[in-house]
């Protein structure tokens, strides 16, 4: 089983659904980062259920506990692990249908690698209960970005068929304004417009009545990636971000920028024309979300994911008894979101800090953590 990701910046992540603890470890971070209490608190809160019919009755404190690498609200140099208790667990829930295949699930692809010897409750390691875990590291490297000049946020592009004010693409100014207005959002739903967030409410909240789920489309903008940051083939911007986004789980798609939209669009519109502004280069328009080749070129990176609807729904399905291999009915029972696309947010914005960490720490060394302004002055 694969559990780490990066290769200058590295999170090993470790737990199950129902087990006694869900964390993570970070190695490659500089001595001396600050490591802000509040600031960690706030994502992992974002990405807390609330029992409040958009999420999941099963509430969490999710408290974050360091077990080495961090001193006196700094880190140590040494690798970061954090230990997250699960303190809200019924796996009586799943007792009685422990053989039937969950639709939509990773029921039978786990049984089919790990032959019976996985941790079926609520999940385990398969459960979107360990993205609290990819939350808390991703958030240290976060507030370290974000020392450095470079701001991430994402938010609910659309859910259910109703839709938020997409990020504007062409328009940094406008953009950093957007950026800031999440950043400064109570946590629990993150979009720009407030007419959008009640009938996104309504949508989930009468799904979850019906017992079914709805799903939607998560959107992130990446703020001041210096231009050089990538690698041309298997380390491109796109494919770090991808990896980590498909890591969440229910992610089944992305594009960058116009997207799949180029599909409809001829060569001389597809193009973003060069321009000097302020001494620097900068591109008119920013269809290809300020990647070429691979490589940032400076302007703001923005990404979509498609997030399916949450697979644990309470009404029949048709399934299979995989221990007596015969045709079945089940009806899940437990405690599920009927979606999952609000608490997922936080869950992207952390995995593109921790792409962009792992991209930065193999351009710059530690410099961009330790001398942030110092790195802003060089990476320009």
């Amino acid at each position: 089983m694969k559990n780490t990701f990066g290769s200058s910046l590295s999170l090993t992540i470790f737990g199950e659904s129902h087990g006694c603890a869900i964390g993570a470890v970070l190695d490659g971070m500089a001595a001396g980062v600050p490591v802000e209490e509040k600031f960690l608190a706030r994502c992992m809160d974002q990405r807390r259920a609330r029992g409040d019919g958009l999420s999941t009755p099963r509430v969490e404190a999710d408290r974050i506990r360091f077990l080495s690498g961090v001193v006196n609200g700094h880190t140590t140099g040494t690798a970061i692990a954090l230990m997250i208790e699960n303190q809200n667990t019924r796996s009586g829930d799943y007792a009685k249908t422990a053989d039937l295949l969950r639709p939509g699930h990773a029921d039978y692809t786990a049984y089919a690698k790990y032959h019976g010897f996985q941790d079926a409750r609520g999940g385990g390691h398969f459960s979107g209960r360990v993205t609290a875990a990819l939350v808390a590291g991703g958030a240290v490297v976060l507030a370290a970005l974000q020392r450095a000049g470079i701001d991430i946020a994402t938010h609910i592009a659309r859910c259910s068929g109703i839709s938020d004010i997409p990020f504007a693409l062409d328009d940094p100014a406008a953009l950093s304004a957007q950026v800031q207005t999440l950043a400064t959002k109570e946590a629990g739903f993150a979009v720009l417009d407030a007419a959008a967030e009640e009938p996104m409410k309504a949508a989930i909240r009468s799904a979850g009545a019906e017992g079914d789920s709805v799903g939607g489309v998560l959107e992130t903008a990446i703020l001041g990636l210096p231009a050089g940051v990538g690698e041309p083939y298997f380390d491109s911007v796109e494919s770090l971000l991808a990896h980590l986004a498909f890591s969440i789980p229910a992610v089944k798609g992305i594009e960058f920028g116009t997207g799949f939209g180029f599909a409809d669009l001829r060569g001389s519109g597809a193009n973003d024309a060069f321009r000097m502004k302020d001494g620097h280069i900068v591109t008119a328009t920013n269809h290809n979300a300020g990647i070429n080749g691979g490589i940032a070129n400076g302007m703001p990176v923005v990404f979509r994911t498609v997030v399916k609807p949450t697979p644990s729904i309470y009404k029949q399905q048709d399934t299979v008894d995989y221990i007596s291999k015969k045709d079945a009915q089940l009806s899940i029972q437990g405690r599920h979101d009927p979606c999952i696309v609000p608490r997922a947010a936080i869950v992207q914005t952390c995995a593109a800090a921790l792409a962009v960490g792992d991209l930065l720490t193999a351009r710059y060394g530690e410099g961009w953590m330790t001398r942030p302004a110092t790195f802003r002055k060089e990476a320009n």
